[in-house]
């Protein structure tokens, strides 16, 4: 039979939250939350004498078990290989316009993309790389979407401003030809495009501006 420290090494080990003094005493049925603690705090002396890269720290009124701040290079690494791994193309693509951009909507990312962007924005707030930041104030209020902690920590940034510098700025096809349309033209009186032509690709974007993500747009916390 296990001793009760290696029960509580497991308890916090197990657990993806902390786990309070009162649970402890409970699970190991022991005569006090203040017996509790001082396994706890045994296990604590331990991992510390021994030189482990695993500690126990008191948060949120509970326990936890978590790995020294010394590794966190290493882990870093780790989470940005597994991420850099799964993620498609489309996927990265679609994050750099988010981080770039955000919060942006999807019909935005729809028309710098110039396709639909729905599949990928559900893959990537499934993997929690990035959440709804709330609707854009336009026709159907679409989801605005923004990048999450676990986007800075798989690319190893430690906040927005880490993003590589980029030459100029990832403009929406849609806005950009709503400012040239305001713009004089020098050649009016010798069109050279058909007048139907550019009303049909407005009139396609104004739709697109119109949808929402979908149903699945709100599942910010989902599981892969």
């Amino acid at each position: 039979m296990p001793e009760p420290i290696h029960v509580v090494e497991a308890l916090l080990f197990a657990s993806d939250t902390p786990v309070e003094v009162e649970r402890i005493q409970e699970v190991l049925d022991l005569e006090s939350a203040a017996v509790a603690r001082e396994l706890v705090e045994e296990l604590r002396a331990r991992l510390e004498a021994e030189g482990r890269v695993l500690q126990v720290v008191e948060v949120g009124g509970g326990f936890r078990l978590v790995t020294r701040p010394e590794v966190a290079p290493w882990l870093v690494k780790l989470a940005r290989t597994r991420t850099r791994s799964r993620l498609s193309r489309p996927s990265l693509e679609t994050l750099a316009i988010i981080g770039y951009r955000q919060p942006v909507s999807r019909p935005e990312v729809d028309a710098i993309r110039g396709v639909n962007s729905e599949a990928v924005l559900d893959s990537l707030l499934e993997r929690r790389m990035i959440r709804i930041a709330g609707r854009k104030d336009s026709p159907g209020r679409p989801f605005l979407y923004e990048t999450t902690r676990e986007f800075l920590v798989a690319f190893g940034l430690r906040d927005l401003g880490d993003l590589p510098k980029v030459e100029g700025e990832l403009i929406v096809p849609e806005l950009a030809e709503t400012a040239a349309a305001q713009l004089p033209d020098p050649d009016a009186e010798h069109p050279t495009t058909e007048p139907g032509a550019e009303q049909g690709e407005t009139a396609a974007a104004a739709d697109s501006s119109e949808q929402d993500p979908g149903s699945s747009g709100d599942r910010v916390t989902a599981s892969s």
